[in-house]
This record gives structure tokens, sequence and C-alpha cells, in this order.
């Protein structure tokens, strides 16, 4: 939250700048001195140094300036304004609850508090919310869709609708389709829990194996790929499971999961789910191998770090200590999201990136957390 000649304003984002480096060092350059690392602060000082002669004005003029993936949510003492970039890379959700006006990424934040979806902002819309209504602008349009196919695969929550299709019902098909592609004769299917439940169900669904919880999660412990220094990730791994070992004992396992990143958290869950018993322990990846990073808003590892950019898919299967591993192709996840191919990125998975990225762009907003001085 900033205090500047419009008054008190305060900023909420989801997502990430690819000339954020640039913009920060022209904005220093000219004065400005930033307290944090974050994006969101770069565009309250492009804000803050509008010449517009309206607050709408102000951020229409400075989210034109940025290139990246984002949406924004701005508030003062009488407006709520929220743009989503012209790309559409994040979800950004229309409620309403009583003469309330809600924003938010996902669907399901409006369901907890009892709040009407209405739905969902267009890509490179804006809208404003005052006591008088809600009014609707549009911005610049890009030169296409590109939004973030992973959005279904692991980032948003079950029962969430996003980009126009139900969470649980492209996970469902995503493992329906994995279990076509890639049979296994087991006794019995399992999950990583918790964003791999839904593909997990449609697997077992379709190959008639039974599925069990055989992964206890602890949910005080986040999410560990994004933990951002790998001795963290160990440790995180052994507090946030533990197997069933009724379940597992003297069994031939399935256990699906929604992607690989690193490699070394489901490593750790496979020596889990062996000591528990399990006698054969077969991997199943409702997703492609990711291959690429991210720069839109996914703290995915520079390339280096990421197991399927360099090895193999029999190389990962050893690294891994399964049994034996498949993942699901890109056309089956298509098909999944059931809307066109091109409407979608999938940087992650081809290395088609839809906005080019500058080559210094290599930092990761972890590695600018720990150089910011102390």
């Amino acid at each position: 939250m900033i205090q500047c000649k419009v008054g008190q304003l305060a900023s909420a984002h989801n997502g990430n700048l690819v000339n954020a480096n640039e913009l920060r060092t022209k904005l220093e350059a000219e004065g400005s001195i930033f307290q944090t690392t974050a994006d969101s602060e770069i565009v309250l000082h492009l804000i803050a140094r509008s010449q517009a002669g309206t607050l709408e004005d102000m951020i229409a003029e400075s989210v034109s300036q940025l290139v990246g993936a984002y949406c924004f949510v701005f508030l003062t003492p009488g407006k709520l304004i929220a743009v989503r970039d012209p790309y559409g890379f994040r979800p950004l959700s229309l409620g309403k609850l009583d003469e309330a006006y809600v924003v938010a990424s996902e669907t399901c934040a409006l369901d907890i508090i009892d709040a009407e979806y209405i739905r969902s902002l267009e890509p490179g819309e804006m809208i404003t919310v005052t006591r008088q209504g809600l009014r609707s602008r549009r911005l610049a349009p890009a030169p296409r869709l590109a939004q973030c196919i992973f959005e279904h695969v692991y980032f948003s929550r079950p029962d969430s609708l996003i980009f126009g299709e139900k969470v649980d019902k492209v996970r469902r098909f995503c493992g329906r389709q994995l279990a076509r592609e890639t049979p296994c004769e087991v006794e019995r299917v399992i999950a990583v829990p918790d964003s791999a439940n839904t593909a997990a169900l449609g697997y077992a669904r379709e190959c008639g194996a039974r599925f069990e919880i055989g992964l206890i999660r602890n949910h005080y412990i986040g999410r560990t790929f994004i933990a951002p220094q790998q001795k963290k990730r160990s440790q995180d791994v052994k507090v946030k499971f533990n197997p069933v070992q009724g379940i597992l004992r003297d069994k031939s396992i399935v256990m699906v999961d929604d992607s690989i990143v690193r490699g070394t958290t489901l490593r750790n869950l496979i020596r889990l789910v062996k000591d528990a018993g399990a006698r054969e322990v077969h991997v199943r990846i409702s997703s492609p191998p990711v291959k690429y990073p991210c720069y839109y808003g996914i703290d995915i590892a520079d390339r280096g770090q990421l197991i399927a950019a360099s090895h193999s898919v029999e190389e990962i299967r050893d690294f891994l200590g399964a049994d034996s591993l498949e993942y699901l192709t890109l056309s089956n996840l298509h098909k999944a999201v059931g809307l066109p191919r091109g409407n979608f990125c999938t940087a992650c998975f081809d290395n088609h990136y839809p906005i080019p990225v500058p080559e210094q762009v290599k930092a990761t907003k972890f590695e600018l957390e720990e150089a910011k001085p102390r």
C-alpha cells in the first residue's frame, strides 16, 4: 500500500513481469526507491509517477508498460479496480456478494464467502467498481491468447472453474486418458496428494484398479517444489507425507502425480512407499515432461534443475527408483482442457514462449530475495 497524489492505494498481484528488471532499473535511475523485490511495487511506482488525469487512466497507462503475466487488484477508499493482462495468462474471476462485487484468482474463493460467480474477466479487461456500480474498459489487445495450462495441471484447486472449464473435470480426464495410453496391471492406485487426487481417481476408474489413500499429507507444510533450496525441500518431504502401510504392504501400486519438476520429492515418496512394503511402484504423470523454465508466474527452476530437460524417461525412472514411468502426452492434455490449442501457453513443455524472454532474465524470485540487503 502507498500514499500518493490519488490518496491511499493498495494492490495485490498474481503473475510475473518479464521486463521487471528493465523497469526497476529505469525507475531507480529516475529517483525511485524500492523497499521490496516484488513486481507489484514497480507498478505502484509507475502509477504514482503517471500524469494521467484519473486513477483508471493512470493504471491503464502503467500496465501498458508491462510485459508478462499479471492480474492486479487495486483498492482505494472509494474504488476497486481489477485488471487482467491481454494474454490472459492468469485467471481472474468476478463475483457478487449481496450488493458488493468481489474479485479472486479462483472461483473456490468466492464459494468460501458465499459469493455468486458472475464471470471471468476477459484478457485485457479492466473493471472499476464504485458505489455507482461496475464499469469495464479494454486495454490494447495481445497478438494471441496464452492462458497458462499449468493452472489445470497443478496450480488451481480442483473445485475451481478456470478458463471456463472445471479443474476437477480436466484432471479426471487426464487420469482416464493416462490409463488408456499407459495401461498397467496393478492392485492399487494411489495419488500424491493433493493436486493429483482427481487424476488418480480418473486413472483408477479407467483401469479398474482400486483407488486408495496411500499417502497422508500434512496440510501445515507448503508446496515443496516451490521451496527455494534443495535441503529445505528434502526436509519438507519428510514431514509432509506419511505412508499408510496397511494399504501398501505386498501390493503392486500405480502412483499418480501431476508433474515432475526436479524429481527429488517424488524420489523420496517412492522410497517411503517401498519402505512401507509396496512390492512394485509404477509412476504415472498426468502432464508431459516439464523441460523448460516458466517466466510468467510459476517459480519453476532454471532449466539446469529440471530433470526432464537433460534426462530421458528411462533415466528419470532409474533416478526415481520406480518400476516404470509414463507421462501424459501434450496432445491429450490439450484434449482435456477442451479449448483450442492456440489459447494456451505450454512453454514449460514445448519451449514455445508467447512473449520473448530477454537473455538477462535468469534470476528467480528467490534468488532476488536472497540478494536483497538485510
